[in-house]
């Protein structure tokens, strides 16, 4: 599905839009629609850990999200090989609003988060069946 980006994407200020697609209950990637050489892994973090936060009143806005959207949310993550040793940035997850197409990344405060870090390798975690 593609989605019409609302809130930059961290040094990928130019990406408008992307596309979406989902591998598996795990994993996802995004490619931009301007530029098909850049592209993200992406890991859903309910599957990894306990992931909660707050979304800020502006961000809701921005991305058009009230209490009846459908919301995804993923991270980036940076592949390893092993897989084990990719990590993941747990402090500015991506948030789509599969109802209206858009989507963000938003930028999470460290010292109100801090359970999550920048790079945290995905092998420390264990899937959550």
């Amino acid at each position: 599905m593609t989605y019409q980006v609302k809130t930059e994407i961290l040094g990928f200020e130019d990406i408008k839009s992307v596309e979406f697609s989902e591998i598996d209950e795990l994993f996802a990637t995004i490619k931009s629609e301007n530029d098909n050489s850049i592209s993200f892994s992406l890991v859903n973090p309910y599957l990894l850990r306990e992931y909660s936060f707050d979304l800020s009143k502006s961000a809701k806005v921005l991305l058009e999200i009230d209490e009846s959207s459908n919301v995804l949310i993923y991270n980036i993550m940076v592949v390893q090989n092993p897989l084990d040793e990719s990590k993941v940035n747990f402090l500015a997850p991506l948030i789509f609003n599969k109802d209206k197409g858009l989507m963000g990344q938003v930028v999470l405060r460290a010292s109100e988060n801090p359970d999550f870090g920048l790079a945290e390798s995905i092998g420390s975690f264990k899937k959550v069946a």
